[in-house]
């Protein structure tokens, strides 16, 4: 199979210790191009060293919701003076989360709003974090109208029918290894209704890591499982849900 993981943490400290025998295993996997993807300003940093220094390696960059709290006008300088290296393609993670509320969640949504700003006017996709803020992040991004790049609902965990009016809006829908597990019938049920043309896969490794391997640490070798839980659910062989998702992938990040 020739994948894309759509979204990955390869500048997480915990990979740190041996990076270059992840990648070695995605390159195995058949995993031909990753996005590597920014949750504060040193993780955005690294996610660009790490995007110039391997080709299949892209960066997106942001503040997640969770670092809300810490946001200030140096921090946005920061992030909108990487966002336009070249090696960027995407605006991210950015969003709302209200399962650990650990920035106050009027906060989380100005920054939300400020990294949409961003992408509209540098006209690059944006990553969406969503968890327990399903009706505020669909308000938020009604309001926000279509951006010019669209963007992706990252691991996603809502209805059918935010999906169906995120759709609408033009954003793609993207899952993750919650899809493999054996209780997440409801979830399959969505990505067979999403359309292909509109679907990704990702491991938003270190985490949710997918069946078989769950309890251990993720790595973008395993987004293949990922694939593979999709096109069962869809009657659909591994390698059309990879291929679908991977020009996917490419057409929404311009890679």
């Amino acid at each position: 199979m020739i994948l894309i993981d759509s979204h990955t943490h390869l500048n997480d400290p915990d990979l740190a210790g041996d990076l270059p025998a992840v990648l070695a295993r995605l390159q195995e996997a058949g995993v031909t191009a990753v996005i590597n993807v920014g949750y504060d300003v040193p993780s955005s940093r690294r996610a660009v060293e790490q995007a110039h220094a391997w080709p299949f390696i892209y960066a997106a960059v942001a503040v997640h919701p969770h670092d809300a709290v810490t946001f200030d006008d140096e921090a946005g300088a920061t992030i909108r003076g990487l966002a336009g290296d070249g090696r960027v393609v995407a605006i991210g993670e950015t969003g709302l989360d209200y399962y650990r509320n650990l920035s106050p969640r009027q906060r989380q949504e100005e920054v939300f709003r400020w990294h949409l700003d961003l992408a509209r006017t540098l006209r690059l996709p944006v990553i969406i974090h969503d968890r327990d803020a399903h009706g505020d992040t669909l308000r938020i991004l009604k309001k926000a109208g279509p951006l010019p790049a669209g963007g992706v609902l990252h691991c996603f965990s809502g209805s059918w029918e935010m999906a169906r009016q995120c759709l609408d809006l033009g954003f793609y829908i993207s899952f993750a290894g919650p899809v493999t597990f054996k209780n997440a019938s409801k979830l399959r049920e969505i990505a067979v209704r999403v359309p292909l043309e509109r679907l990704l896969i990702e491991t938003d490794c270190p985490y949710l890591t997918p069946e078989p391997h769950r309890g251990r640490r993720n790595e973008p070798a395993y987004v293949g499982l990922v694939a593979a839980a999709i096109a069962a659910a869809r009657g659909l062989a591994p390698e059309d849900i990879a291929a679908a998702t991977a020009a996917n992938a490419r057409r929404l990040f311009g890679i």
